[in-house]
Protein backbone atom coordinates (compact mmCIF):
# COMPACT_ATOMS: atom_id res chain seq x y z
CA UNK A 1 0.00 0.00 0.00
CA UNK A 2 1.12 3.48 -0.60
CA UNK A 3 1.51 6.39 2.03
CA UNK A 4 0.24 9.16 -0.85
CA UNK A 5 -1.09 8.80 -4.28
CA UNK A 6 -1.40 11.80 -6.02
CA UNK A 7 -3.52 11.71 -9.13
CA UNK A 8 -3.79 13.21 -12.20
CA UNK A 9 -1.15 15.51 -12.18
CA UNK A 10 0.70 18.24 -14.25
CA UNK A 11 4.39 18.13 -14.05
CA UNK A 12 7.04 20.50 -14.54
CA UNK A 13 8.39 19.44 -17.80
CA UNK A 14 4.70 19.64 -19.36
CA UNK A 15 3.84 15.89 -19.16
CA UNK A 16 0.15 15.96 -17.57
CA UNK A 17 -2.08 13.86 -16.18
CA UNK A 18 0.33 11.72 -14.18
CA UNK A 19 0.09 9.84 -11.01
CA UNK A 20 2.75 9.51 -8.45
CA UNK A 21 3.08 7.14 -5.87
CA UNK A 22 4.91 7.80 -2.47
CA UNK A 23 5.97 5.15 -0.33
CA UNK A 24 8.92 5.21 2.51
CA UNK A 25 9.39 8.84 1.93
CA UNK A 26 10.10 8.15 -1.19
CA UNK A 27 8.62 8.42 -4.76
CA UNK A 28 8.44 4.52 -6.06
CA UNK A 29 6.35 5.04 -9.00
CA UNK A 30 5.33 7.91 -11.49
CA UNK A 31 3.00 7.29 -14.47
CA UNK A 32 -0.67 7.21 -15.69
CA UNK A 33 -3.35 5.08 -14.13
CA UNK A 34 -1.53 3.75 -11.25
CA UNK A 35 -2.82 0.76 -9.63
CA UNK A 36 -2.76 0.48 -6.01
CA UNK A 37 -4.20 1.45 -1.97
CA UNK A 38 -3.43 4.40 -0.46
CA UNK A 39 -3.23 5.34 2.40
CA UNK A 40 -4.44 9.07 1.31
CA UNK A 41 -5.29 9.59 -2.08
CA UNK A 42 -4.83 13.16 -3.82
CA UNK A 43 -6.72 13.93 -6.68
CA UNK A 44 -4.47 16.94 -8.71
CA UNK A 45 -6.73 16.91 -11.99
CA UNK A 46 -5.01 20.47 -13.71
CA UNK A 47 -2.87 21.01 -10.69
CA UNK A 48 0.59 21.54 -11.08
CA UNK A 49 3.25 19.39 -8.84
CA UNK A 50 6.61 20.50 -8.42
CA UNK A 51 9.53 19.40 -6.09
CA UNK A 52 9.50 21.67 -3.31
CA UNK A 53 11.02 25.53 -3.83
CA UNK A 54 14.42 26.33 -3.08
CA UNK A 55 15.50 29.41 -1.12
CA UNK A 56 19.39 29.83 -2.13
CA UNK A 57 20.03 32.79 -0.52
CA UNK A 58 18.79 33.88 3.12
CA UNK A 59 19.57 36.02 6.18
CA UNK A 60 18.10 33.51 8.68
CA UNK A 61 19.66 35.74 11.68
CA UNK A 62 18.44 39.26 11.04
CA UNK A 63 15.05 38.48 9.26
CA UNK A 64 11.76 39.98 11.36
CA UNK A 65 13.41 42.13 12.85
CA UNK A 66 12.25 45.22 11.19
CA UNK A 67 12.16 48.47 12.91
CA UNK A 68 14.73 47.71 15.29
CA UNK A 69 16.11 50.18 16.63
CA UNK A 70 14.79 52.21 13.06
CA UNK A 71 13.97 52.06 9.90
CA UNK A 72 16.29 52.31 6.51
CA UNK A 73 15.08 55.47 5.26
CA UNK A 74 17.79 55.80 2.76
CA UNK A 75 16.68 52.03 1.52
CA UNK A 76 21.10 51.29 0.65
CA UNK A 77 22.93 48.72 1.52
CA UNK A 78 24.98 50.34 3.66
CA UNK A 79 22.34 51.52 5.92
CA UNK A 80 20.90 48.27 6.22
CA UNK A 81 24.56 46.84 6.95
CA UNK A 82 24.58 49.85 10.02
CA UNK A 83 21.25 49.19 11.59
CA UNK A 84 22.25 46.03 11.67
CA UNK A 85 25.64 46.68 13.82
CA UNK A 86 23.15 49.05 15.89
CA UNK A 87 21.06 45.95 16.74
CA UNK A 88 23.65 43.03 16.87
CA UNK A 89 24.40 44.03 20.23
CA UNK A 90 20.90 43.61 21.96
CA UNK A 91 20.57 40.13 20.22
CA UNK A 92 19.98 37.24 22.06
CA UNK A 93 19.89 33.45 21.01
CA UNK A 94 16.00 33.19 21.76
CA UNK A 95 15.17 36.08 20.17
CA UNK A 96 17.18 35.22 16.78
CA UNK A 97 15.52 31.59 16.88
CA UNK A 98 12.35 32.70 17.25
CA UNK A 99 11.91 35.02 14.41
CA UNK A 100 14.68 32.59 12.37
CA UNK A 101 11.69 29.55 13.36
CA UNK A 102 8.39 31.47 12.34
CA UNK A 103 10.27 32.31 9.49
CA UNK A 104 10.59 28.66 8.67
CA UNK A 105 7.04 28.00 9.10
CA UNK A 106 6.25 30.39 6.43
CA UNK A 107 8.33 29.01 3.96
CA UNK A 108 7.09 25.85 4.93
CA UNK A 109 3.56 26.66 4.20
CA UNK A 110 4.63 28.77 1.38
CA UNK A 111 6.39 25.37 -0.11
CA UNK A 112 10.03 26.05 0.26
CA UNK A 113 11.85 22.92 2.10
CA UNK A 114 15.05 24.43 1.47
CA UNK A 115 17.01 27.54 2.45
CA UNK A 116 20.75 28.19 2.29
CA UNK A 117 21.26 31.29 5.18
CA UNK A 118 24.35 33.36 6.04
CA UNK A 119 25.04 33.42 9.69
CA UNK A 120 27.30 37.08 10.53
CA UNK A 121 29.77 35.70 11.89
CA UNK A 122 31.01 39.50 12.84
CA UNK A 123 29.21 39.22 16.48
CA UNK A 124 32.59 37.88 18.17
CA UNK A 125 30.06 36.08 20.54
CA UNK A 126 28.55 34.04 17.67
CA UNK A 127 25.04 34.26 19.18
CA UNK A 128 23.83 33.90 15.57
CA UNK A 129 25.80 30.98 15.35
CA UNK A 130 24.67 29.36 18.06
CA UNK A 131 20.93 30.23 16.96
CA UNK A 132 20.80 28.77 13.74
CA UNK A 133 22.31 25.65 14.62
CA UNK A 134 19.82 25.29 17.08
CA UNK A 135 17.43 26.10 14.46
CA UNK A 136 18.61 23.49 11.98
CA UNK A 137 18.61 20.71 14.56
CA UNK A 138 15.02 21.58 15.22
CA UNK A 139 13.72 21.97 11.78
CA UNK A 140 14.93 19.54 10.07
CA UNK A 141 12.47 16.89 10.20
CA UNK A 142 10.29 19.56 8.19
CA UNK A 143 13.11 22.03 6.10
CA UNK A 144 17.04 22.15 5.19
CA UNK A 145 18.90 24.39 6.24
CA UNK A 146 22.58 25.09 4.92
CA UNK A 147 24.60 28.00 6.87
CA UNK A 148 27.49 30.40 5.07
CA UNK A 149 29.51 31.27 7.90
CA UNK A 150 29.10 35.51 6.28
CA UNK A 151 31.53 38.37 7.78
CA UNK A 152 29.46 40.87 7.48
CA UNK A 153 31.84 43.48 8.59
CA UNK A 154 34.52 42.33 6.06
CA UNK A 155 36.71 39.26 6.21
CA UNK A 156 40.22 41.38 6.63
CA UNK A 157 38.45 44.60 7.39
CA UNK A 158 36.82 43.35 10.85
CA UNK A 159 39.69 42.29 13.51
CA UNK A 160 37.83 39.54 14.57
CA UNK A 161 36.42 37.66 11.01
CA UNK A 162 39.54 35.12 10.61
CA UNK A 163 38.83 33.99 14.38
CA UNK A 164 35.54 33.90 14.02
CA UNK A 165 35.04 31.75 10.84
CA UNK A 166 37.53 29.23 12.04
CA UNK A 167 34.98 29.30 15.14
CA UNK A 168 32.13 29.07 13.05
CA UNK A 169 33.02 25.94 10.59
CA UNK A 170 34.51 24.23 13.93
CA UNK A 171 30.66 24.92 15.66
CA UNK A 172 29.49 22.88 12.24
CA UNK A 173 28.65 25.77 9.82
CA UNK A 174 28.59 24.03 6.34
CA UNK A 175 29.84 26.65 3.82
CA UNK A 176 32.62 29.84 3.68
CA UNK A 177 30.84 33.14 2.54
CA UNK A 178 32.58 36.60 2.14
CA UNK A 179 31.84 40.00 1.21
CA UNK A 180 34.83 41.12 -0.80
CA UNK A 181 33.38 44.58 -2.09
CA UNK A 182 32.94 45.36 1.72
CA UNK A 183 36.18 45.21 2.15
CA UNK A 184 39.03 48.43 2.37
CA UNK A 185 40.31 48.64 -0.53
CA UNK A 186 39.58 46.70 -4.15
CA UNK A 187 42.96 44.70 -3.49
CA UNK A 188 42.11 43.59 -0.03
CA UNK A 189 38.85 42.68 -1.27
CA UNK A 190 40.69 40.65 -3.57
CA UNK A 191 42.82 38.89 -1.39
CA UNK A 192 39.86 38.00 1.14
CA UNK A 193 38.51 35.84 -1.58
CA UNK A 194 42.29 33.92 -2.59
CA UNK A 195 42.57 33.67 1.26
CA UNK A 196 38.63 32.16 2.03
CA UNK A 197 38.91 30.09 -1.32
CA UNK A 198 42.21 28.52 -0.29
CA UNK A 199 40.68 27.79 2.90
CA UNK A 200 37.59 25.80 1.52
CA UNK A 201 39.97 24.13 -0.96
CA UNK A 202 41.78 22.83 2.46
CA UNK A 203 38.77 22.47 4.27
CA UNK A 204 36.85 20.50 1.04
CA UNK A 205 33.87 23.47 1.75
CA UNK A 206 31.76 25.04 -0.28
CA UNK A 207 31.82 29.02 -1.09
CA UNK A 208 29.21 31.25 -1.45
CA UNK A 209 30.00 34.70 -1.63
CA UNK A 210 28.71 37.37 -1.20
CA UNK A 211 30.26 39.57 -4.75
CA UNK A 212 30.06 42.76 -6.51
CA UNK A 213 26.92 43.86 -4.63
CA UNK A 214 27.13 47.44 -6.17
CA UNK A 215 26.31 49.39 -8.88
CA UNK A 216 29.80 50.03 -9.33
CA UNK A 217 30.70 48.72 -12.90
CA UNK A 218 34.73 48.74 -11.79
CA UNK A 219 33.80 46.33 -8.84
CA UNK A 220 34.73 43.19 -10.58
CA UNK A 221 35.94 40.43 -7.40
CA UNK A 222 33.47 37.92 -10.02
CA UNK A 223 36.73 37.65 -12.18
CA UNK A 224 38.79 37.06 -9.16
CA UNK A 225 36.32 34.66 -7.73
CA UNK A 226 36.22 32.54 -10.85
CA UNK A 227 39.77 32.85 -10.96
CA UNK A 228 40.36 31.20 -7.86
CA UNK A 229 38.35 28.94 -8.63
CA UNK A 230 39.52 27.86 -11.37
CA UNK A 231 43.07 27.73 -9.83
CA UNK A 232 42.17 25.65 -6.98
CA UNK A 233 40.00 23.07 -8.89
CA UNK A 234 36.60 24.31 -6.94
CA UNK A 235 34.80 24.04 -9.94
CA UNK A 236 30.50 23.52 -9.74
CA UNK A 237 31.21 24.24 -5.77
CA UNK A 238 31.63 27.96 -5.60
CA UNK A 239 28.72 30.48 -6.36
CA UNK A 240 28.60 34.45 -6.35
CA UNK A 241 25.56 35.88 -4.83
CA UNK A 242 24.04 39.03 -6.57
CA UNK A 243 26.81 39.93 -9.20
CA UNK A 244 24.80 43.08 -9.23
CA UNK A 245 27.91 45.02 -10.75
CA UNK A 246 27.33 43.39 -14.19
CA UNK A 247 24.41 45.54 -14.64
CA UNK A 248 25.98 47.94 -14.91
CA UNK A 249 29.20 46.80 -16.61
CA UNK A 250 30.19 47.55 -21.07
CA UNK A 251 29.03 44.57 -23.24
CA UNK A 252 32.79 44.21 -23.76
CA UNK A 253 34.27 43.30 -20.59
CA UNK A 254 31.14 40.74 -20.13
CA UNK A 255 31.72 39.01 -22.94
CA UNK A 256 35.18 38.59 -21.71
CA UNK A 257 34.10 37.57 -17.72
CA UNK A 258 30.97 35.49 -18.99
CA UNK A 259 33.83 32.42 -20.49
CA UNK A 260 35.71 32.91 -17.42
CA UNK A 261 32.57 32.29 -15.38
CA UNK A 262 31.77 29.17 -17.51
CA UNK A 263 35.23 27.62 -17.10
CA UNK A 264 35.13 28.06 -13.78
CA UNK A 265 31.60 26.41 -13.21
CA UNK A 266 30.43 28.98 -11.31
CA UNK A 267 27.03 28.92 -9.82
CA UNK A 268 24.72 32.28 -9.61
CA UNK A 269 22.24 33.08 -7.38
CA UNK A 270 20.19 36.56 -8.05
CA UNK A 271 17.42 38.04 -5.21
CA UNK A 272 15.74 39.70 -7.13
CA UNK A 273 13.43 41.32 -4.72
CA UNK A 274 16.23 42.81 -3.08
CA UNK A 275 18.44 43.88 -5.41
CA UNK A 276 15.45 46.16 -7.59
CA UNK A 277 15.20 47.51 -3.90
CA UNK A 278 18.62 48.49 -3.44
CA UNK A 279 20.46 49.08 -6.07
CA UNK A 280 20.45 52.08 -8.07
CA UNK A 281 19.90 54.04 -5.29
CA UNK A 282 21.73 56.78 -6.78
CA UNK A 283 20.48 57.43 -9.84
CA UNK A 284 18.26 59.74 -11.03
CA UNK A 285 17.11 59.06 -14.46
CA UNK A 286 17.80 56.97 -16.20
CA UNK A 287 17.99 54.29 -13.32
CA UNK A 288 19.27 50.49 -13.58
CA UNK A 289 17.00 47.63 -12.99
CA UNK A 290 19.91 46.45 -10.39
CA UNK A 291 19.66 42.60 -10.98
CA UNK A 292 22.63 41.27 -12.41
CA UNK A 293 22.51 39.29 -16.05
CA UNK A 294 19.99 36.36 -15.78
CA UNK A 295 18.78 35.91 -19.44
CA UNK A 296 22.71 36.07 -20.69
CA UNK A 297 24.07 34.15 -17.16
CA UNK A 298 21.51 31.05 -18.00
CA UNK A 299 21.96 31.63 -22.16
CA UNK A 300 25.95 30.64 -21.21
CA UNK A 301 24.57 27.52 -19.47
CA UNK A 302 25.71 28.76 -16.42
CA UNK A 303 23.38 27.55 -13.41
CA UNK A 304 21.08 30.45 -11.93
CA UNK A 305 19.19 29.86 -9.08
CA UNK A 306 17.10 32.83 -7.29
CA UNK A 307 16.72 33.82 -3.55
CA UNK A 308 14.34 35.26 -1.04
CA UNK A 309 17.60 37.33 0.87
CA UNK A 310 15.82 39.35 3.07
CA UNK A 311 12.20 39.73 4.40
CA UNK A 312 11.28 42.63 7.36
CA UNK A 313 14.65 43.44 8.19
CA UNK A 314 16.98 46.34 7.73
CA UNK A 315 17.55 46.25 3.63
CA UNK A 316 13.78 45.11 3.18
CA UNK A 317 10.54 46.03 4.42
CA UNK A 318 8.41 43.25 3.15
CA UNK A 319 7.75 39.86 1.83
CA UNK A 320 5.89 36.95 3.29
CA UNK A 321 8.88 34.23 2.20
CA UNK A 322 6.95 33.13 -1.26
CA UNK A 323 9.71 32.01 -3.57
CA UNK A 324 6.96 32.63 -6.06
CA UNK A 325 6.76 35.84 -5.51
CA UNK A 326 10.77 35.85 -6.14
CA UNK A 327 10.20 34.34 -9.56
CA UNK A 328 7.26 36.57 -10.69
CA UNK A 329 9.90 39.64 -9.43
CA UNK A 330 12.79 37.93 -11.18
CA UNK A 331 10.83 37.36 -14.60
CA UNK A 332 10.11 41.01 -14.76
CA UNK A 333 13.50 42.25 -14.26
CA UNK A 334 14.93 40.33 -16.32
CA UNK A 335 12.42 40.54 -18.92
CA UNK A 336 12.24 37.09 -19.41
CA UNK A 337 8.63 36.98 -20.61
CA UNK A 338 9.36 33.76 -23.51
CA UNK A 339 7.41 30.73 -22.89
CA UNK A 340 11.09 29.01 -22.51
CA UNK A 341 12.19 31.72 -20.46
CA UNK A 342 9.65 31.67 -17.70
CA UNK A 343 10.00 28.10 -17.46
CA UNK A 344 13.84 28.95 -16.85
CA UNK A 345 12.63 31.73 -13.81
CA UNK A 346 10.34 28.37 -12.57
CA UNK A 347 13.70 26.53 -12.57
CA UNK A 348 15.90 29.30 -10.82
CA UNK A 349 13.41 28.68 -7.61
CA UNK A 350 13.77 24.54 -8.29
CA UNK A 351 15.97 22.27 -9.36
CA UNK A 352 18.62 25.29 -9.37
CA UNK A 353 18.85 26.50 -6.21
CA UNK A 354 19.06 22.26 -5.60
CA UNK A 355 22.05 22.47 -7.55
CA UNK A 356 23.75 25.82 -5.56
CA UNK A 357 23.29 23.44 -2.38
CA UNK A 358 24.12 20.37 -3.80
CA UNK A 359 20.58 18.66 -2.21
CA UNK A 360 20.49 14.96 -2.61
CA UNK A 361 17.03 13.03 -4.42
CA UNK A 362 15.65 16.01 -5.20
CA UNK A 363 12.98 15.97 -7.79
CA UNK A 364 10.80 14.13 -9.76
CA UNK A 365 11.33 10.92 -10.45
CA UNK A 366 11.33 7.49 -9.21
CA UNK A 367 13.98 7.27 -6.12
CA UNK A 368 13.37 10.84 -5.25
CA UNK A 369 12.83 12.15 -1.77
CA UNK A 370 8.83 12.91 -2.09
CA UNK A 371 9.48 16.48 -0.86
CA UNK A 372 6.51 18.05 -3.44
CA UNK A 373 4.25 20.96 -3.98
CA UNK A 374 1.01 20.69 -5.19
CA UNK A 375 -0.33 23.90 -6.72
CA UNK A 376 -3.63 25.80 -7.34
CA UNK A 377 -2.66 26.35 -10.77
CA UNK A 378 -2.37 24.51 -14.00
CA UNK A 379 1.83 24.69 -14.85
CA UNK A 380 5.09 26.56 -14.11
CA UNK A 381 3.99 29.57 -15.56
CA UNK A 382 0.26 30.22 -13.94
CA UNK A 383 2.15 29.15 -10.44
CA UNK A 384 4.36 32.44 -10.79
CA UNK A 385 1.44 34.59 -12.26
CA UNK A 386 -0.90 33.89 -9.89
CA UNK A 387 1.29 33.37 -6.51
CA UNK A 388 -1.95 31.04 -4.91
CA UNK A 389 -1.72 29.50 -1.34
CA UNK A 390 0.03 25.82 -1.79
CA UNK A 391 -2.65 23.59 -1.72
CA UNK A 392 -0.59 20.59 -0.04
CA UNK A 393 3.03 20.82 0.87
CA UNK A 394 4.93 17.08 1.21
CA UNK A 395 7.63 16.89 3.24
CA UNK A 396 9.33 12.97 2.82
CA UNK A 397 6.02 11.49 2.13
CA UNK A 398 3.90 13.26 4.51
CA UNK A 399 1.60 16.36 4.18
CA UNK A 400 2.92 19.26 6.51
CA UNK A 401 1.48 21.80 5.07
CA UNK A 402 -2.39 22.98 3.34
CA UNK A 403 -4.04 25.57 2.27
CA UNK A 404 -8.10 25.93 0.92
CA UNK A 405 -8.02 26.86 -2.10
CA UNK A 406 -8.03 30.48 -3.07
CA UNK A 407 -11.83 31.96 -4.19
CA UNK A 408 -12.90 35.41 -5.12
CA UNK A 409 -16.75 35.84 -5.56
CA UNK A 410 -18.82 38.16 -8.08
CA UNK A 411 -21.75 39.47 -6.53
CA UNK A 412 -23.16 41.88 -9.38
CA UNK A 413 -26.65 41.51 -8.73
CA UNK A 414 -26.35 40.61 -5.32
CA UNK A 415 -27.09 36.81 -4.07
CA UNK A 416 -28.63 36.07 -7.27
CA UNK A 417 -25.27 36.18 -9.89
CA UNK A 418 -23.18 34.32 -7.54
CA UNK A 419 -19.97 33.33 -9.82
CA UNK A 420 -16.93 31.77 -8.52
CA UNK A 421 -13.87 33.84 -10.82
CA UNK A 422 -11.99 32.49 -13.24
CA UNK A 423 -8.25 33.25 -13.13
CA UNK A 424 -7.32 31.02 -16.03
CA UNK A 425 -7.63 31.47 -19.83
Amino acid sequence: MFDILIKHANLPDDRKNFDIAIQNKKIVAIDRNLIGEAVKTIDATDKLVSPSHVDSHFHLDATLTLGQPRFNESGTLLEGIQLWDELKPHLTIELIKKRARKLCHWAIANGCLAIRSHVDISDDRLLAVEALLELRKEMRDWIDIQLVAFPQNGYLRYKNSIKNLDRALKKGVDVIGGIPHFERTMNEGSLSIKLLCELAAEKDLLVDMHCDESDDPMSRHVETLAFETHRLGLEGRVTGSHLTSMHSMDNYYVSKLIPLLQEAELQVVANPLINITLQGRHDLYPKRRGMTRVKELLNSNINVAFGHDCVMDPWYSLGKHDMLEVANMGLHVGQMTGVQEMHQIFQAITNNGARVMQLENYGIEVGCNANLVIHQANNPIEAIRLCNARLFVIRNGQIIAKANPTESQLLLNGEKDNRIIDWTL
